[in-house]
């Protein structure tokens, strides 16, 4: 069995560029756009900020800081990340999912 999951480790450059389109909108633009993911901000009590909790997430791409190789860390990672991993709301994808995973395997060497 076949399964096409959307992860963001080979956009193409279309879908590369309408992510960074949609980021340079306006929130109110935003949070309506396909992409978004709602915030669940009971999920975020983890997080001792004195910034605003995030209302929802977008795709946000990136460039591997190892490679070079162009992802998306898509909405609804970042929503796993934050709320379920419980990971810090400043923290970043820097690294794609190849290096990602050849770090892991060299650490438990």
């Amino acid at each position: 069995m076949c399964m096409n999951f959307d992860t963001g480790r080979n956009p193409t450059d279309e879908e590369i560029r309408e992510a960074e389109r949609i980021l340079k909108q306006r929130p109110i633009k935003q949070k309506d756009h396909p992409s978004a993911v709602a915030a669940n901000h009971k999920k975020l009590s983890h997080i001792n900020t004195y910034g605003d909790l995030p209302n929802f997430y977008l795709d946000q791409p990136f460039t591997c800081r190892q490679c070079g190789k162009r992802e998306i860390w898509k909405a609804k990672d970042q929503k796993w990340y934050y709320e379920e991993a419980k990971g810090h709301i400043d923290a970043r994808a820097v690294e794609c999912h190849a290096c990602r995973k050849a770090k892991k395997s060299s650490n438990s060497d």
